[in-house]
């Protein structure tokens, strides 16, 4: 089987030239679709949630995630788990838009777990003017509603179990939900 074929780069790593929908999901060959994000852009961590946010606007959080995990992979480890979270929380607003909420909602509360050491005790930015709290916030309201909660994750659960649920529901509208990386979340 040829590289083509096996849709594999020069170095011989695994890349799907299938097109893709706005969620990020497979297409048939031939079909038109969503331009992908490239892989391995370097951006500045303001060009990185200038970006990631235009597209979580445009209601495209999975390639919002791709932005994200760049400069994840790109940063030093003080500000790791920082960017890995913030490409969870996008990929959890994937999930939940695909309808999958069991995923998203087991996403969103592993991302608000990964920033919530960066945000200040007094609620102010985390590093680039971050709405850490409020991120965390936004991410643990969603993930209750996915699950049926009244009251977030630690309400009583009496909708979509994390660990037998349906994983398919219908999906959020990720324009609706799309968070505010920077400043302030709408109504905190």
């Amino acid at each position: 089987m040829d590289r083509a074929r096996r849709d594999r780069d020069t170095e011989g790593r695994a890349r799907s030239a299938r097109p893709r929908d706005g969620l990020g999901r497979p297409l048939p060959y031939g079909a038109p679709g969503v331009e992908r994000q490239p892989e391995g852009v370097e951006r500045s961590p303001g060009e990185s949630l200038r970006e990631a946010q235009r597209l979580l606007d445009a209601g495209l959080p999975f390639h919002a995630h791709e932005v994200l995990e760049d400069a994840w992979k790109a940063c030093g480890e003080p500000e790791r788990e920082l960017w890995r979270g913030l490409a969870q929380l996008a990929v959890g607003l994937t999930h939940a838009a695909r309808g999958n909420a069991v995923g998203g909602a087991r996403l969103l509360l592993r991302g608000a777990d990964r920033i919530g050491p960066y945000g200040g005790e007094d609620g102010s930015p985390g590093p680039y003017g971050i709405d850490v709290g409020g991120l965390a916030a936004w991410a643990r309201e969603l993930a209750g509603r996915l699950r049926g909660d009244a009251d977030g994750p630690e309400g009583a659960d009496p909708g979509v179990d994390l660990e037998t649920g349906p994983e398919a529901v219908a999906g959020v509208d990720p324009v609706a939900e799309a968070p505010r990386l920077t400043g302030r979340q709408p109504g905190r």
